[in-house]
């Protein structure tokens, strides 16, 4: 690889800052460029369906108590920020991204961290109805919650919707959320443990309609209900899709880069090019030991996939590798879940703590052949987090 004079982060997001800390941290001294579609600063997504909805107080200067950065580490990282600028194009022959009003810009090391952008249904584009991904997202959404909006139709039971749905019911709303598949959340939890999650709707006092598929909308100009599947027509003043998400790779189509889902990468986030590394929502990475490749939408891979694709861009090959146990947590009706491990389906779960019939909290974890995959846990966080480091420390079983 050649000297690597230019490395530009693609997406001013969580994983693209803290690929940035990650360059300078290993003494990168070159010229970096961060370049986002948003024209904020990087921000913590996670609360934006949680207390930023449900709290009144504006921002203030700047993000407030969301901003990732502030303007010392900012000074440290000696980083040009292209705000507000969208990347449409990767020539990697050239050697070149290609921007909105066709500014081309030369770079030696790309880091793509464009994330992912919220999936849609084919709705008509009536006002009161809202998808929620970033902060313009957010705010506008908060705001119409503030403005009479009496009943929330929330289509999508995944931690999204139902992270929207506990907020809308704690802000005096009548909430039904709608969710095509059995049970909320079953792919990830398995069936029993997703029958624990779905009474959380009913605990906070949301109606839950599963197996519920979405006909149309209603309304002339602004949403006034959902039609279902089945005929029935559920009233709204505000509905909210989160029905998944899809990583936003379409610049990239032409680059030569393996695109399936996301960026295709190995176990250290490393593109076919080694001058090409993906990290956060976009990286679809090798998994150990196995043919399959995973791509995680959890805040802590994000996170964590920084350092080890800035290693590897720098060294110009794979010399470390992204081996940390998934993990993710979500707030809904005042419970918190956290969710540690690689559960699939088959596994068994075992209850150690509590018990969930009981609508309390617990902490269960998933086995394979007697050997440990996953934890969950409800309201037993310093349980969990013990059980979340042993599971990191063990050898994982093979997969089914």
């Amino acid at each position: 690889m050649t000297a690597v004079r230019t490395v530009t982060v693609v997406g001013a997001s969580l994983a693209g800052l803290h690929a940035a800390r990650g360059l300078r941290a290993q003494g990168y001294d070159g010229r970096l460029v961060v370049v986002g579609e948003e024209h904020h600063r990087p921000y913590d997504r996670p609360p934006l369906s949680k207390e930023f909805l449900t709290g009144d107080g504006d921002l203030g200067e700047g993000l407030g108590p969301l901003a990732l950065t502030d303007p010392e580490e900012e000074a440290e990282l000696d980083a040009e920020w292209l705000l507000g600028v969208r990347a449409e194009a990767l020539d990697t022959a050239a050697g070149e991204i290609r921007l909105t009003g066709g500014r081309a810009l030369r770079t030696d090391g790309v880091v793509i961290a464009t994330g992912a952008t919220p999936r849609t249904l084919p709705l008509p584009p009536l006002d009161g109805v809202h998808t929620l991904r970033t902060l313009d997202d957010a705010l506008r959404l908060r705001a119409e919650l503030r403005t009479g909006a009496e009943r929330a139709v929330v289509i999508g039971a995944g931690f999204i919707g139902a992270e929207v749905a506990s907020s809308c019911a704690a802000l005096g709303l009548d909430v039904t959320v709608v969710e095509a598949a059995p049970l909320p959340l079953v792919s990830q939890l398995g069936e029993e443990m997703a029958r624990v999650c779905a009474g959380l709707h009913a605990r906070g006092g949301a109606t839950l309609l599963c197996g519920a598929g979405v006909a149309g909308l209603r309304g002339a100009g602004r949403v006034t209900g959902v039609e279902l599947a089945d005929g029935r027509v559920l009233p709204a003043d505000v509905v909210v899709v989160g029905v998944g998400v899809r990583p936003v790779t379409e610049w990239l189509e032409g680059s030569g880069l393996a695109l399936d889902d996301g960026v295709r990468c190995d176990q250290g986030c490393v593109t076919a090019l080694p001058n090409v590394v993906a990290v956060g929502d976009v990286a679809r990475l090798a998994q150990p030991g196995t043919a399959r490749t995973v791509r995680a939408e959890h805040w802590t891979s994000g996170m964590l996939q920084g350092d080890v694709a800035a290693r590897n861009l720098l060294a110009g090959s794979t010399v470390a590798r992204f081996d940390a146990l998934p993990y993710f947590w979500s707030d809904q009706y005042g419970a918190r879940i956290q969710y540690a491990g690689r559960r699939e389906p088959g596994d068994t779960v075992r209850i150690l703590e509590g018990d969930p019939a009981e609508g309390g909290g617990f902490l269960a974890v998933y086995e394979r052949d007697g050997i440990p995959t996953a934890a969950l846990g409800m309201d037993r966080p310093r349980p969990f987090m013990r059980l979340r480091r042993e599971l990191a420390r063990a050898p994982q079983p093979a997969g089914r």
